[in-house]
């Protein structure tokens, strides 16, 4: 569902280094009025604490740096949409390392940026990763779609193919079996006891790590990977 970004954009920033944090602060306000940054945390404990404060329910997006002590970003990230699956999550970063791209990816986020790009760009991500889409810098968009066109087939030492295995949450399979009967989103948000909003981000996020576009191929390929019988 397409978020009305005429409406406050909440958002919060998990990162250690302290001047970094607060410039990426001033950027956002001084570029955009209508995104309103709720609280900076020092690290994804630190950042897990406080969403699950009241006063934080209403976060939308959350940019995310890798390298923290204690919970890193990536660590953070899969946490974060366990309980929180409704929270888009961007990495900000300056690293391109593929391995922390896939990591990241396969954890849930839905955008990968680097500190250097310029503010627009950043609050434009934002935005996008709110309409539905995955907000990326060209230079990791590339490497990711390397990435994920050759992640379902990889072999081993012997140089035997052997099918990689895709990491779902227990909800994310529930919901896939129930798109299997065919139900609709509203069908299976009252059979869960969750909202409709809830089911559509747990299909996004059963999309980005299957690699699928549509309720179909998910079903299929979940099938084909003996997630869903």
């Amino acid at each position: 569902m397409e978020r009305n970004i005429k409406n406050k954009i909440n958002i919060a920033i998990a990162e250690d280094n302290v001047n970094i944090a607060k410039a990426m602060e001033e950027k956002l306000k001084r570029f955009s009025e209508d995104i309103e940054l709720k609280f900076k945390a020092k690290n994804g404990t630190d950042l897990l604490h406080k969403l699950k404060l009241k006063k934080n329910s209403d976060i939308d997006v959350i940019l995310m740096d890798i390298e923290m002590p204690g919970m890193d970003g990536i660590a953070a990230t899969s946490e974060v949409k366990k309980i929180f699956p409704e929270i888009k999550v961007i990495m900000l970063t300056v690293f391109d390392d593929e391995d922390k791209i896939f990591m990241a990816i396969r954890n849930g986020a839905i955008g990968y940026l680097l500190k250097e790009e310029p503010p627009e760009s950043i609050i434009n991500g934002i935005k996008t990763v709110l309409r539905g889409g995955a907000s990326m810098s060209p230079m990791i968009a590339a490497k990711t779609f390397e990435l994920l066109s050759r992640s379902e087939i990889r072999k081993d030492d012997a140089g035997k193919k052997e099918i990689e295995k895709f990491v779902l949450t227990k909800r994310e399979v529930e919901i896939l079996e129930h798109l299997k009967s065919g139900k609709e989103y509203k069908t299976i948000a009252e059979e869960l006891f969750i909202s409709p909003l809830t089911v559509r981000k747990h299909i996004e996020n059963i999309y980005l790590k299957l690699q699928v576009h549509n309720k179909i191929q998910a079903v299929q390929k979940a099938i084909h990977h003996k997630i869903i019988k």
